[in-house]
């Protein structure tokens, strides 16, 4: 066993040498080169061109034969083979994943500590057995949330409702808000006769017409309530009847931030000022804001950033049980995938991993759009959360397919904006991997 192991690291070290001083790498340190996740790969794999054939031959993707709505679905995967940062498709192609299923495959492809985790007999209850956690928990319950998501809340923050989507979250969340609103205008929490009876009917007073704004850009899910708040694509609201809530500018910063920093400013005051105006606006018509919700980063809508004072300030401008319940609150299994996670990030230290590899990846976005100034504009990023405008949507769209067929999977967002969402296990060595295949599709396209 020990000498097949050594045999591989020796074969990984061997291939990756290869690989860095191929012609054209010109993204090589020694930093980079001395970390390899042990379960990866060691680079792309392209057999055919994507979707292959196989995937073209799959039900979903013939014409005329449809399972559910498949108009967003690009290929058919092999999650079995899947390894660390690089997705294997049914064709056999293997890409170096930069998305991460929309960001959300954290530490990799079939991490072996979330393999072990799911062979433990002691958790198969959890998995089998999904309780109505509201009503009636697990034993285990409130040691897990202690340990998982109380472990990573914010200071000062010491309850939460584990919830089973975002978007209901989010819901509940505005639930949360408007109650706290009405029993804040009482002056107690014991609602009339006439509110008991009228909310029955969606009829005030039981059904206050209340508002919650939200940021031009923002994408909060895809249920009504959440849909009012969200702002990012046309397809997501067109024909569906939402609510007069209102919607601010969300600060467009121009880059380099230290060169445009007298005109972020201002930019951020206008938003913070129509912010305000807004607030006013809306009590004048009888549907005054109960609260706000916008994003860190807003992400679909175009990775667009805004400075912490900005938050700030939008705080300062905002100073101002049973009934948030739905079947399942959550599920315990996905607690004991988010333990054993953070499990992960602390014993292999990837916050610091995430910080080396995002300065290379950002210092490389920064070279490349300095190569390709007619091509590229407006890098930015804070770890690996990072992106890139491309000159107009339809060239957007070609280098993500053209990136796609050289073996590496890439988003867009926002108008014509190319995200990076990589796994935490993202080392600066799969950054520079990233860095020559993009240059590369960038070539074709000067």
């Amino acid at each position: 066993m020990a000498s097949c192991l050594i045999g591989r690291q020796l074969s990984l070290c061997v291939q990756k040498n290869l690989w860095l001083n191929s012609a054209g790498c010109r993204y090589v340190s020694k930093a980079a080169a001395k970390t390899q996740v042990e379960y990866d790969y060691d680079g792309p794999l392209m057999k055919t061109t994507v979707p292959g054939p196989r995937s073209q031959v799959m039900q979903p993707l013939k014409p005329n034969v449809c399972l559910q709505n498949v108009g967003a679905v690009n290929f058919f995967c092999n999650y079995e083979d899947s390894r660390g940062n690089y997705l294997v498709d049914v064709d056999g192609n293997r890409m170096l994943d930069i998305y991460t299923q929309i960001s959300s495959i954290p530490i990799g492809y079939n991490h072996p500590a979330l393999l072990k985790l799911m062979t433990n007999p002691n958790n198969l209850s959890t998995f089998v057995n999904r309780p109505a956690l509201g009503i009636l928990p697990p034993e285990n319950f409130p040691d897990k949330i202690t340990e998982s998501l109380l472990s990573i809340a914010p200071s000062g923050m010491t309850r939460v409702q584990t919830m089973a989507c975002g978007s209901c979250a989010n819901e509940n969340a505005f639930k949360s808000i408007f109650i706290w609103y009405r029993n804040k205008e009482r002056g107690h929490n014991t609602p009339s006769e006439e509110e008991l009876t009228t909310c029955m009917t969606n009829q005030a007073p039981g059904c206050p017409d209340l508002s919650i704004l939200s940021f031009m850009g923002g994408f909060h899910g895809r249920t009504l309530g959440c849909l009012a708040t969200t702002h990012s694509k046309v397809i997501h609201k067109l024909d569906v009847p939402s609510f007069d809530w209102p919607v601010a500018p969300f600060p467009r910063l121009k880059y380099p931030l230290e060169e445009f920093s007298r005109e972020n400013a201002q930019e951020e005051a206008r938003c913070l000022e129509e912010v305000e105006d807004l607030i006013v606006k809306w009590r004048q018509k009888g549907k005054p804001v109960a609260g706000i919700i916008i994003e860190p980063i807003q992400a679909e809508g175009g990775d667009n950033h805004a400075s912490p004072d900005f938050f700030r300030n939008l705080r300062n401008i905002s100073r101002k049980p049973y009934r948030i319940f739905n079947t399942w609150m959550g599920d315990p299994s996905k607690n004991l995938f988010l333990v054993e996670v953070l499990n992960v990030i602390r014993r292999e230290n990837l916050l610091e991993e995430v910080t080396r590899s995002g300065k290379a990846l950002l210092n490389g976005l920064y070279e490349l759009q300095a190569q390709y100034p007619g091509l590229l504009s407006r890098a930015r990023g804070q770890g690996t959360f990072c992106a890139i405008d491309v000159r107009d949507a339809a060239t957007r769209d070609r280098l993500l397919l053209q990136a796609r067929d050289k073996g590496m999977l890439l988003g867009g967002c926002g108008d014509q904006s190319i995200r990076f969402r990589p796994a935490l296990v993202f080392k600066e060595y799969h950054v520079h991997i990233f860095l020559n295949i993009f240059n590369d599709v960038l070539a074709q396209n000067k």
